[in-house]
This record gives C-alpha cells, sequence and structure tokens, in this order.
C-alpha cells in the first residue's frame, strides 16, 4: 500500500506544478474552513471554551478523516489506478508549491519596477503584519519568511503525512491547519477555543519542519558562509522562533542567503519583537526572494526523493518480516 501513496505523492506533486490552486475551482480547504467557521461562531462563547475548542477539533477532524477515507476506500475497490488517481487529487489539494511561489513573484515584480506601494499591497495578502509603512528590505523580509516558513507548513509536512497515510491523512493535516490559522490565536477571543488547534498543529509539524530544514541545507550551498557555520546557525537560532517548528525554514534561508530575518513587525498598530535569525552578512534585496524560490523548488523535490527512500525501506521491512 505504501508504494501506491507514493505514485500518488508523486502525481500530486507533477499536478500541483502544473495548474496549483485554481481560484474558481472547487477546494475541499475552503469546505473546511466553512465548516471550521460555522462550528467557531456557535461553540466559542460562554464557559469552558477549551474544551469546546477540543470539541470542534475533533469534530472536524472526523468528519475530514473518514470522508476523506471513504471516498479513497470506493475509488479502490473499483479499481487500483483509480484510487491513485483520487488520492493524487485529494493530496494536490493540500500542497501550494506553486501558489507560494507565485505569490512571492507577485511582491517581487513590482519591487523591481521599483512600485513599493505595490509591493506592500501584495505583500499584505500573504502576511498577518502590517505592511503599509514597510521598505525595501521589510518587505523583502516578509516575503522570504512567508516562503521558509510555509516551505513546511504547506508542502513537505502534508506529504510527509501522505506517506504514513496516504490522502485521509494528508487532509487531516491541513484540516489541523487550517484550524490552526482561523482559531490558533493567542488572544482574547481565541486563547481557549484555539488552544488545542495550535498545540496538534505543534506536534504534526514537529518531524516535517526539522526534516525539511535540513533538506533545505543539503540542496544549496551556503552563500556567505562556511557549511559548518550555515549549519551552525540552523541549529542555534531555529530555536529562537516563537514557533517550535517555524524557525526551521526561516533559519535555514537566512543562513543559506547571508541574510537575518526576524526583527520588529506590527500588527494592527501594535508592536511584535521577533527573534533574529542568520547573520546580516548581506542587506537584503528584491533578488533574494528568487532565491528563496529556488530553495522552495529544490527543498520540495528533495523532500519527494526522501519520501522515496523512506517508503520503499520502510516497505522492504514490512515484507521481511
Amino acid at each position: 500500500m505504501i508504494i501506491y501513496h507514493l505514485i500518488a505523492i508523486t502525481f500530486a506533486y507533477l499536478l500541483d506544478l502544473l495548474i496549483g490552486d485554481p481560484r474558481n475551482w472547487p477546494h475541499p480547504v475552503r469546505w473546511i474552513g466553512s465548516l471550521i467557521s460555522v462550528l467557531d461562531k456557535s461553540w466559542n462563547k460562554g464557559v469552558k471554551k477549551k474544551w469546546k475548542g477540543v470539541v470542534m477539533l475533533v469534530s472536524v477532524l472526523l468528519i475530514v478523516f473518514s470522508s476523506a477515507f471513504l471516498v479513497v476506500w470506493i475509488s479502490y475497490k473499483i479499481h487500483f489506478i483509480g484510487g491513485i488517481i483520487v488520492e493524487a487529487i485529494l493530496i494536490a489539494t493540500t500542497i501550494a508549491q506553486r501558489n507560494l511561489k507565485e505569490a512571492a513573484l507577485e511582491v517581487y515584480h513590482p519591487l523591481k519596477q521599483q512600485n513599493i506601494t505595490e509591493a506592500r499591497e501584495k505583500l499584505s495578502y500573504i502576511v498577518g503584519r502590517d505592511t503599509d509603512q514597510l521598505d525595501e528590505g521589510e518587505i523583502v523580509r516578509g516575503t522570504i519568511e512567508t516562503v521558509a516558513e510555509n516551505t513546511s507548513d504547506g508542502v513537505t509536512a502534508p506529504l510527509f503525512w501522505a506517506l504514513i497515510g496516504g490522502a485521509p491523512l494528508a487532509m487531516v493535516y491541513r484540516a489541523v491547519n487550517t484550524c490552526d490559522s482561523m482559531v490558533g490565536y493567542k488572544n482574547e477571543r481565541y486563547i481557549d477555543f484555539g488552544f488545542a488547534s495550535a498545540k496538534l498543529d505543534d506536534l504534526l509539524n514537529w518531524i516535517p519542519s526539522r526534516i525539511t530544514g535540513c533538506l533545505m541545507m543539503l540542496g544549496k550551498k551556503p552563500e556567505q558562509s562556511s557549511l559548518r557555520e550555515a549549519w551552525q546557525i540552523l541549529y542555534t537560532d531555529a530555536k529562537k522562533h516563537p514557533s517550535p517548528n517555524s524557525g526551521w525554514g526561516e533559519a535555514a534561508v537566512a543562513a543559506l542567503l547571508g541574510i537575518q530575518l526576524g526583527g520588529t513587525n506590527y500588527y494592527k498598530g501594535l508592536i511584535s519583537n521577533r527573534a533574529k535569525m542568520g547573520r546580516p552578512i548581506v542587506p537584503m534585496k528584491a533578488d533574494h526572494i528568487l532565491k528563496t524560490n529556488t530553495i522552495l523548488a529544490r527543498t520540495s523535490l528533495l523532500f519527494l526523493l526522501f519520501l522515496w527512500i523512506g517508503g520503499i525501506l520502510i516497505e522492504y521491512a514490512i515484507t521481511w518480516f
């Protein structure tokens, strides 16, 4: 069965590269988001919000898993090729390499044309921070941090869980990630209700994020430092990020490009100081966005190869025993 997952994962990877996520097409993640929104409005009130958040999360995951499992199971019952195709389509909806790359380029192009106003606007579509006062360097930083962090969240992590449990588990991962992005905030409304979603998202990303950071280092030679220094930056600076996982991608990109990420952000006018990662050997320029996209592409391909090697070894071990 693992070999079927690997074939489906490969097709999903290629499908995402070819068409990405067309805006007008029906998309399971949008349906998941609508379900979360309804439950949020209905249950996020009164007392025992933390337990209500747990019930919300479990309800969403049960619906998503059972629906995906049923569709995949029926498809494989009809024919294994049909099962692989259906799995590939479902897995493709959980990854976003092409969309992530295109979102970064939508910021890069106006920057190259010195259109700072448009670049700020495009960046605001993909980050939560205030962008209306950012200069070129800060716009570049926001774009790079988004691509670096979402290389795991948006590409490698769903593929990792697809290997473990096929399309149903990939959909479960995406549902958890969507719950976290919608209710996993540490503000008055969501500090309790979103607690379980945020913690489970951290747990599911723990292994993939670390593999991703290491594969980033293997896929590109550091531009401004030795390989040993770059690995040291990854190991020491990844832990500085407030998220237990996001720092691995950001620290790896910073180490490879010789730049420094992190610093001061503003959210609705409120200041937020993030730990700095990397060394500011060179100033950030628009072309660093292109280099980060290259790291994204190489890392995604290396991760696919990593899954094939790991999957074949697991299949061999199962057969042997």
